[in-house]
């Protein structure tokens, strides 16, 4: 992975403004800048913006900007799959001796784990206590902050530059449980020890847990209502 020096000594993953702390990169032109605003492509599908270094895909629908073809989403279950479904969680639930309270909201807990650390990779933040996203939103941004593209994630992971701006989203589903999709990050992410296959949406479960960049593990966690 390339690095760029900025005026304070840091040293930046980004070579227009520094990835730490904002300050612009010596020699980089405005022009330079202008020019990275004028390439953004729109999605012939649903017409959301695209940047050309942000992955073949578009991270809503899924278009393919490389192929031309449409995404390719995760089939829904079929009525009858999803009565059988219902059924099973409706058995668990009142079979079950611990009751289960109804759920109010999503979040994900977001720790650093030193285990997952690649011997390429820099050493994990020491002693950094575990940050927890609300999930408010239908669809949630998982990746890094950059002023210069006005990428604002929601659940904001700057401190794992091998994390990309734009690397996954968490999409509410019907019944308010989420999906998780990776949109074509550069270093993947990993669910139960599987690298995900780019646009491919992925159920969640309370608890359920993934892995990405360098030392990064999300655990999504439901909120239910207390006694």
């Amino acid at each position: 992975m390339s690095t760029y020096k900025c005026p304070k000594g840091h040293e930046s993953t980004e070579s227009d403004f520094c990835s730490d702390c904002g300050a612009k990169i010596l020699g980089i032109s405005e022009q330079k800048i202008a020019q990275n605003a004028t390439n953004v492509e729109t999605c012939p599908d649903c017409s959301a913006p695209h940047e050309p270094d942000s992955g073949n895909y578009c991270e809503i629908c899924g278009y393919n900007f490389v192929t031309k073809a449409h995404g390719e989403l995760a089939i829904a279950n079929s009525p009858k799959e999803e009565e059988k479904e219902t059924q099973k969680q409706s058995f668990f639930s009142t079979s079950s001796s611990t009751p289960q309270f109804p759920v109010t909201g999503w979040e994900v807990v977001v720790t650093i784990d030193p285990s997952l650390r690649h011997p390429e990779s820099p050493e994990p933040p020491i002693d950094r206590a575990p940050i927890t996203f609300p999930l408010e939103k239908a669809t949630n941004l998982i990746g890094r902050n950059s002023q210069v593209r006005a990428i604002h994630p929601e659940i904001a992971l700057d401190s794992d530059d091998a994390v990309s701006h734009r690397h996954a989203l968490l999409n509410r589903q019907a019944d308010g449980t989420f999906t998780l999709r990776d949109i074509g990050s550069s270093n993947g992410t990993q669910f139960k020890g599987v690298e995900l296959k780019p646009m491919v949406d992925i159920p969640l479960q309370d608890g359920d847990e993934f892995t990405l960049g360098h030392w990064t593990r999300v655990v999504i966690k439901a909120i239910r209502q207390s006694s």
